[in-house]
C-alpha cells in the first residue's frame, strides 16, 4: 500500500530545518528532523503546526514553514 503526498511543508528553526508537516490522505503528518516515526497526524494544518512547535525545544521560536 503506498501513500499519496498531496502536499509537503519543511519548518525552519534558527539553525536550520527542524521538521516537516506531509498532507496525505490522512491528514497532517508531522515528523522532527532526524526521527525515524512520525511525531502524529493531526486533522488541520494549523493544528500540525502547533504540534511540531511544541515538539521543539523550550523556549524556540516559532518555525518558518515553506512549501515544497
Amino acid at each position: 500500500m503506498s501513500t499519496t503526498t498531496l502536499a509537503l511543508w519543511v519548518a525552519y528553526g534558527r539553525n536550520g530545518v527542524v521538521g516537516s508537516i506531509r498532507h496525505d490522505a490522512d491528514g497532517y503528518v508531522v515528523t522532527m528532523a532526524g526521527a525515524d516515526a512520525v511525531a502524529g497526524t493531526y486533522p488541520t494544518l494549523e493544528v500540525a503546526k502547533s504540534a511540531l512547535h511544541a515538539r521543539m525545544a523550550p523556549g524556540s521560536d516559532w518555525p518558518s514553514f515553506r512549501e515544497h
